[in-house]
């Protein structure tokens, strides 16, 4: 595990289980690619969403290209894909790029 980008941490295949599956805290797990540009532009927007909801959400990345099992078995078909997996189970899924305020928005109710 890799942490960059003020408190989003990079997961691999090897150590999704631990880091996501078995936190106790939600998790929103970003599946990224290095050659992605609204990837990147997303980069910012979990970093403060991050550091702003760390009491109730922790953020990590997956690279689809280097943890290949991960994004096939949670059948990430496009990057970014965004889940949000509590207690071990994916509980929602957002596919693409999207405003600071609108992923809040849409993250509430797995958060409240």
């Amino acid at each position: 595990m890799t942490t960059y980008a003020e408190g989003v941490a990079e997961v691999t295949d090897e150590d999704f289980g631990t880091e996501v599956l078995g936190a106790e805290l939600p998790v929103l797990v970003k599946f990224t690619a290095q050659w992605c540009p609204p990837c990147r532009q997303m980069k910012p927007v979990l970093g403060a969403i991050a550091a702003e909801e760390a009491a109730r959400l922790r953020i990590v990345e997956v690279d689809v290209d280097r943890s290949p099992a991960t994004a096939q078995r949670y059948g990430v078909l496009g990057t970014p894909t965004f889940m949000v997996f509590r207690e071990g189970e994916p509980v929602k899924s957002i596919v693409g790029a999207r405003p600071k305020r609108r992923l809040l928005a849409e993250l509430e109710d797995v958060l409240g």
